[in-house]
């Protein structure tokens, strides 16, 4: 078998995995569906590496499904190309899924009945949709394997559907992914009425053969289907699904969705421009450089403020995500194989920390039934292999050297040049130091304790040790009676049995929970319902404000210790992000592979004519002295700004200032709608 011919399995294998599960899940005992799915997941990442391996320094494998080849350079198969990037974006889609199956063994509670196989069959399906999404050479594809990520991540994002917020949070995710999904087809059909092609490389080179005959048609078509791809990206505006959506999914998923499939949009976006648009009968660069550019800064700086804004540790993480995304963006606008290298690590290494800090935040939400910072404040003293964790996570974000993170940022800050660097510095300061102010008052209890009225009164964060029932007290607690015993964490209550009051599935079925409204958190800050149940909560004084507390248990009876499968997979994930800033080995392969990205000739030749033509190769990426220090600048600054924002009181109350931007994070599709159009307008301003 050849390399070409192993393309199709890296995305027929998990289908098939998912669709056996399926079929036996009804018998098939809890462990055994987990480990076949852990297992056929690996095996398909240890096959993509393989790939990247042999294919290294070799033509690049091009697969025409059923024999389908094109003739004097047209035709109408579908086609899997196996270059650098895509080979390697599906190594990292199948080496995180495998790791995220391995942390969700011991997760969550017991499956429903006859469900044992669900969760394990949906992860597979969504592997299987982002490795297609990554090698696919048709754009007709991109989109049917777009459109089956954004199924599959819909259902995971509403997974305990019994859960009101869950499903808000879900349909949220997918009424925008699929407004983004609509403009993406609509861009699709403009350009095969033009060209008469869907492939991307006979649309290249059709638009090649014909430069002048059609401007503003390609123009639209470029800004319908970027579109899409940057709902995906979660680019500012397009982004407000991500928090919603992090915030209601089960750990496991967020690490996936903040971890790789945000960065296929980013990777999409890319993959459109080099391969269609990028020759003669494409776009300007200049334009194409501009819109990345201007999409990119306003991404990071308000990913970042709204990052640090939060006191809800996953919606902290995803805003983060927001920002990151920003920065890729501004990397990838110099349009050059260095800028493509740099965003690639960069994306390598944010992928092991963000997908590790969200499994601390699991870890978390297990042991203490909350993420809200102040809440927990002092309370993570006794996790401390999590605590070391989650603080070399934030540093890792921040930049700090010898971090994959750290090194694609100095490769991208000097791609982007100039002023650039000033927005990479303090982004990464920004993002990395919300973490490290959640890991100093969390874990070392740093800082003044939050003053009372800060602090949600709710019943009982964990679940008594005898709650046997599969998926625990009903939704939010609603009615249910739950005891605070004392324990070595210092939980507060004396056994004394509460209440959970309005925290139950009314509640949370709006958007926004209205603040007091029959619940024990009436508190000064504004912290809404005591479940924080809609993606904002209302705040007393009309701020919206979301806690994290008294989220749903995830594991089966209270934790005490986290288990070590989850442990584990952090630590090897948050080891993969340090790796990739000290392996030059690579550095290099992903140099090799940035110059074949961007070589839109050289892609039409491979895969029309199966031909390949010799590439001058970019220098290896190294580490400089500049990178160096403007990565310990950065991780200085992020840790400095923690420690300052820990010597103050913590206070629900944040600047006025920040008012406008967060409450347009209402909840509410139509304000998201319409910051989607917004959207739409500004990329049609900038393109033209």
């Amino acid at each position: 078998m050849t390399a070409a011919h192993a393309l199709p399995l890296l995305v027929a294998g998990p289908l098939l995995g998912a669709a056996l599960l399926v079929a036996t899940g009804r018998w098939l005992p809890r462990y055994v569906a987990e480990v076949f799915g852990t297992v056929l997941a690996a095996a398909t990442a240890a096959l993509a590496l393989v790939l990247l391996t042999v294919t290294a320094h070799r033509p690049t494998p091009v697969e025409w499904a059923g024999g389908w080849r094109p003739r004097q350079g047209a035709g109408v198969g579908i086609v899997l190309v196996g270059d650098g990037l895509g080979l390697g974006f599906a190594a990292l889609v199948s080496v995180l899924v495998a790791a995220v199956l391995v942390y969700s063994w011991r997760f969550f509670d017991d499956p429903p009945a006859h469900q044992a196989g669900a969760f394990p069959a949906l992860i597979l399906v969504f592997q299987a949709a982002m490795c297609g999404f990554t090698l696919t050479g048709d754009l007709f594809n991109a989109f049917v394997f777009f459109e089956l990520m954004g199924v599959v991540a819909y259902a995971l994002t509403g997974y305990r559907v019994e859960e009101a917020r869950a499903v808000q949070g879900a349909l949220t995710f997918g009424f925008l992914n699929s407004l983004g999904g609509y403009a993406t087809l609509l861009g699709i059909g403009l350009l095969y009425a033009h060209t008469g092609a869907l492939g991307l490389a006979p649309l290249g080179a059709a638009l090649d053969a014909a430069p002048h005959s059609a401007g503003m048609l390609v123009k639209a078509a470029f800004v319908l289907v970027a579109t899409g791809f940057l709902v995906k990206a979660a680019a500012f505006p397009f982004h407000f699904w991500l928090p919603d959506a992090h915030t209601v999914a089960p750990t496991p998923v967020c690490m996936l969705l903040s971890g790789v499939m945000v960065q296929l949009g980013v990777y999409g976006t890319a993959r459109l421009y080099f391969t269609v648009f990028a020759g003669p009968g494409g776009l300007p660069g200049t334009a194409v450089r501009r819109t990345l550019l201007v999409l990119g800064v306003l991404t990071a700086l308000a990913g970042a403020l709204l990052c640090w804004l939060q006191r809800h540790i996953k919606r902290l993480l995803a805003f983060s995500t927001v920002a990151h995304t920003g920065l890729f963006l501004v990397g990838l606008a110099s349009l050059t194989p260095e800028g493509v290298t740099g965003t690639a690590l960069y994306v390598l290494g944010h992928a092991g920390v963000k997908a590790a800090l969200f499994g601390c935040a699991g870890v978390l939400v297990d042991r203490f039934g909350s993420v809200d910072e102040q809440e927990l404040h002092g309370r993570g003293g006794e996790l401390r292999r999590v605590g070391v964790l989650f603080t070399v996570g934030g540093l890792a974000l921040a930049g700090l050297p010898p971090f994959g993170t750290g090194l694609g940022k100095a490769l991208s800050e000097e791609a982007a040049g100039g002023w650039a660097a000033v927005v990479f510095v303090l982004v990464s300061a920004a993002t990395g130091g919300a973490v490290l102010r959640v890991a100093g008052g969390v874990f070392l209890g740093l800082g003044a304790p939050p003053a009372e009225a800060d602090v949600p009164a709710r019943p009982a964060r964990e679940r008594p040790p005898d709650a046997t029932e599969p998926g625990g007290p009903g939704p939010g607690g609603a009615g249910v009676a739950r005891t605070d015993g004392t324990d070595a964490d210092g939980a507060r209550g004396t056994g004394a049995a509460e209440t959970a009051g309005a925290a139950g599935t009314g509640s949370a079925a709006g958007p926004a929970g209205a603040a007091g409204a029959g619940s024990a958190a009436g508190s000064a800050s504004g912290a809404g319902s005591a479940s924080g149940a809609g993606p904002a909560s209302a705040a007393g004084d009309g701020d919206a404000e979301t806690t994290g507390a008294d989220e749903p248990a995830e594991t089966p009876g209270r934790v005490t210790r986290a288990p070590d499968t989850m442990l584990a997979a952090t630590g090897a994930l948050l080891a993969g992000g340090l790796a990739v800033g000290c392996v030059p080995g690579l550095w290099a392969a992903v140099s090799r592979a940035a110059d074949s990205f961007t070589d839109h000739t050289g892609y039409l030749a491979t895969v029309l004519f199966a031909r390949a033509e010799p590439l001058p190769h970019s220098p290896v990426p190294q580490w400089t002295a500049t990178g160096v220090l403007l990565g310990l600048l950065s991780a200085a600054l992020g840790a400095g700004a923690a420690c300052v924002a820990l010597r103050t009181v913590p206070s629900g109350v944040r600047p006025r200032w920040s008012r406008p931007l967060r409450r347009l994070h209402s909840g509410h599709l139509g304000d998201y709608v319409a910051c989607a159009l917004a959207g739409v307008t500004l990329l049609v301003a900038l393109v033209w």
